[in-house]
């Protein structure tokens, strides 16, 4: 099952992002992507392996962005793949059918193309200006989303759809409108000090809209 709310880990070094991630598992995640940039393959296999023990003893799924080949080590429970990164297709081969396999998309294109490569989830975006990624796509906003959700539903894609870029908890509410599945959530989480109480709001107003 794709969660509602996905944490994208943060911070300057590894060993910080590893220090995020056990503030966020007790503070009620249930997914969280390792996203380490910039990094050998080698740190980023070695920094997976700690977050996966982390998140195991939390019963966290653990995603790590771009490299299925970490995922296949580490048995981590899938792989989010950014528009440059490696094709879902070739992670599939690698992974195998029960892993999990996430792509980004901006556009209805760029959706599509995902849906064809048969991703279990699709995280579209950016929702608005973020600095936690370089060479930030158009950003979509409210209308952007409604939009495109549209022409999905249209196709008869059933495949969830999770928003990133930016966001924050005070943006949810119209995003659940628009049909998202779910948010993925950064530097907000992290600077937060009770995440605890914005896991469990975001969780309550995705359960809201599903009743």
């Amino acid at each position: 099952m794709i969660s509602n709310l996905h944490y994208i880990s943060q911070g300057n070094t590894p060993q910080e992002h590893l220090e995020n991630i056990c503030r966020m598992c007790p503070a009620g995640a249930n997914w969280i992507q390792l996203r380490l940039k910039n990094e050998s393959f080698g740190t980023v296999l070695k920094t997976a392996k700690t977050a996966k023990e982390i998140c195991d003893s939390f019963q966290v799924k653990l995603i790590i962005n771009d490299f299925p080949e970490v995922v296949k080590q580490v048995d981590a429970c899938g792989v989010h793949l950014g528009k440059e990164d490696s094709c879902p297709l070739e992670a599939r081969k690698i992974l195998g059918a029960n892993k999990i396999i996430g792509g980004t998309a901006n556009t209805l294109e760029d959706c599509r193309v995902l849906l064809q490569k048969q991703v279990d989830y699709i995280g579209l975006g950016p929702f608005r200006f973020t600095t936690t990624k370089k060479n930030l796509s158009p950003v979509l906003g409210v209308e952007g989303y409604r939009e495109l959700l549209g022409h999905l539903l249209q196709s008869g894609s059933t495949v969830p759809v999770i928003a990133i870029g930016g966001i924050i908890p005070a943006d949810i509410p119209a995003l659940a409108q628009c049909g998202v599945h779910g948010v993925a959530i950064s530097g907000w989480l992290t600077s937060h000090r009770q995440p605890e109480k914005m896991f469990q709001e975001i969780f309550n107003q995705f359960s809201e809209k599903q009743l």
